[in-house]
């Protein structure tokens, strides 16, 4: 039962923050593609900004449903 409420609480912390996360990683994908591209490797644009943040709203909401249905089946 632990577990499962520290995995709730790590997807509502990605919820909280996605807009923190999502500009983090973007910004690392976005200087690798640059230097893969300066290497002649042919890399896609990386999603847009707002795309991304989208992304990880989904990916904490999607945890946080996940682990409601995981308590609610453990406290049956």
């Amino acid at each position: 039962m632990p577990l499962e409420i520290a995995r709730l609480l790590l997807g509502l912390l990605i919820a909280a923050y996605h807009r923190r996360i999502a500009d983090f990683i973007m910004e690392r994908e976005r200087s690798l593609v640059l230097t893969m591209r300066e290497r002649g490797v042919p890399l896609p644009a990386a999603i847009g900004t707002e795309a991304a943040r989208n992304l990880y709203f989904g990916v904490g909401i999607f945890v946080v449903l996940v682990e409601f249905l995981r308590i609610y089946q453990l406290l049956q």
